[in-house]
């Protein structure tokens, strides 16, 4: 079986500063990440993702931006898809556009729009995916509104971020990049449940998809493992030692060594190969960047 390479990416909200946005993002770079990618929420101090996106862009050289992820259903498709053309173009290629159904009810309600209940939530998700296909790719039915041009013939890779059946069905059908949305502190065995579902709805386009997930802590050597403690009783209500017993493929834990072989035998067992850690592991996490990025 042959694998991707692993790629590492960074997700971060904000900074103190726009000096010191630019700084992080030129930090994550010189790390050896290969992505920079912003969630798209109201709750809490978060940037809005595009313009930030933009700025982080313009400061390095190689480094990959994306959203992780855009709700679908707050922006028009057409609106949508012409600044995501722009910032491909802008950044000379390297914009990774994300997208998900959304959250849920809180969220949409500060941004002003009726919860819709989740069905509803993946029908907009639809829509703006084919839309965005349509206008960001080589072929389609909107080829009078693709301006700038797509810096790649396809159009930039289109994350999806999907964790039960249905959204799972149409990130087969429609995503470059499937982000695993499920529960951290659910064991493997319910990530390669998910994976199943989606290998059975990709059928032949399984192999051309990239396998995401997004790590909850790092656990190894100089990691300040309170701070990790608190966040992970703060966003899930349990103790990280009882996600670690479960067997979480979400928390790297050990030697640099020990990590490596997770994520190697993750890649191995499931396919994943794209790995996302929080801005404030990154550090912590660069040692298996350093190791990994390369194979």
């Amino acid at each position: 079986m042959t694998h991707r390479r692993f790629r590492f990416g960074v997700v971060a909200a904000q900074a103190p500063s726009g000096e010191q946005w630019v700084e992080k993002a030129r930090r994550i770079e010189e790390l050896g990440y290969v992505t920079l990618l912003m969630p798209d929420r109201l709750l809490g101090p978060v940037f809005s993702p595009i313009p930030a996106l933009a700025t982080a862009a313009a400061a390095t050289r190689s480094l990959h931006v994306g959203t992780f992820v855009l709700t679908a259903g707050w922006r028009n498709p057409v609106l949508l898809a012409r600044e995501c053309a722009t910032l491909d173009f802008l950044s000379g290629g390297r914009f990774e556009p994300g997208l998900g159904a959304g959250l849920g009810e809180e969220d949409s309600r500060r941004a002003g729009f009726p919860d819709e209940g989740p069905g509803t939530r993946v029908d907009r998700l639809a829509e703006t995916l084919g839309i965005l296909r349509s206008i960001l790719g080589e072929e389609g039915d909107m080829a009078d509104l693709r301006y700038p041009p797509p810096v790649r013939e396809e159009g930039p890779p289109i994350l999806v971020a999907a964790g039960s059946r249905r959204p799972l069905a149409l990130a087969a059908r429609e995503a470059d990049i499937v982000s695993l949305g499920i529960r951290p502190d659910c064991g493997e065995e319910v990530l390669a449940e998910r994976i199943g579902w989606l290998r059975s709805e990709a059928g032949e386009r399984f192999p051309h998809l990239e396998l995401n997930i997004n790590m909850l802590a790092v656990v190894g050597e100089g990691v300040p493992q309170d701070r990790i403690r608190q966040r992970v009783r703060h966003l899930l209500g349990v103790d990280l030692d009882d996600i670690m017993r479960t067997g979480s493929p979400f928390v790297a834990s050990g030697s640099t060594k020990e990590m490596c072989e997770q994520l190697l035998g993750l890649r191995q067992r499931l396919g994943i190969s794209y790995v996302t850690v929080p801005d404030d592991l990154m550090e912590a996490f660069a040692p298996v960047v350093e190791r990994l990025g390369d194979s």
